[in-house]
């Protein structure tokens, strides 16, 4: 199914934006468009997070793929009951044929994935930096946005900054069909093109008005301290923090 983007995912653009902020004057990226729909999606986190993503997914008909810290026979029964439909897989299984791998895991546990299988994949991270959960972590502490430093560290994957500003508990109360008048709205930002355009689709398909965000180096917007982290926006009040609030590109 062949769907303009533009038209299902308001990307910002707006006249009294580009005029304060050259950075936004550009559309989004320009093959934001789902030609190739994505089907499978593969989970690192069976977690609070990856099992509230998993229903979700599972409930808008992906094939959903869930990956624990051990074999996937240690997570079949945690999987079965938060996730009915969803299947525990080992981590190179799971992302076989996965068209989209999330990341779900706490960001202090990062080096436990297998940064190899991930290649070439489209990579969501949901994770945010907590110092009191995560410990002192150089690499992330007191960086404008952290997504950027995990597109460093997954050396060829396309990572896309999503699902991070919402709390595990509302993906699955929060969801609403497309024109509910209290439809919340997301944000997704990332640099590839056609990774970004799988995103915004995923969060729409799951229920909520996807907004395009902008760069990685924008994705602070949505983490932790950010205007938006935590809020529950409808389309345009998140345009509007988009437009106002997120950082020039770099």
């Amino acid at each position: 199914m062949a769907t303009n983007a533009q038209s299902l995912y308001s990307p910002v653009r707006t006249e009294s934006s580009s005029a304060s902020d050259p950075s936004l004057q550009a559309d989004p990226p320009s093959h934001l468009t789902n030609e190739a729909e994505a089907r499978t999606v593969a989970i690192f986190g069976a977690g609070r997070v990856g099992t509230a993503l998993a229903r979700v997914l599972v409930d808008a008909k992906y094939d959903v793929r869930v990956v624990g810290s051990g074999p996937a026979s240690g997570i079949d029964l945690i999987v079965s009951v938060m996730a009915p439909g969803a299947v525990a897989m080992d981590a190179a299984a799971a992302v076989t044929g996965a068209d989209i791998v999330v990341l779900a895991v706490p960001l202090h546990r990062i080096d436990s994935v297998e940064f190899a299988l991930l290649q070439d994949k489209v990579v969501v991270d949901v994770m945010n930096y907590w110092e009191p959960i995560d410990g002192s972590l150089p690499d992330f502490a007191g960086v404008q946005a952290t997504s950027p430093v995990v597109s460093d560290l997954l050396a060829g994957a396309r990572v896309v900054k999503a699902f991070n500003h919402i709390g595990y508990h509302d993906i699955a109360t929060d969801s609403r069909e497309t024109g509910h008048p209290e439809r919340r709205a997301l944000a997704v930002a990332g640099d590839h093109d056609e990774a970004v355009a799988l995103v915004l689709e995923m969060v729409h398909r799951v229920g909520f008005d996807a907004v395009y965000a902008g760069s990685l180096a924008q994705s602070g917007l949505l983490e932790a301290g950010g205007p938006i982290f935590g809020v529950r926006l409808d389309r345009a009040e998140l345009e509007r923090h988009v437009t106002q609030d997120a950082p020039a590109r770099r």
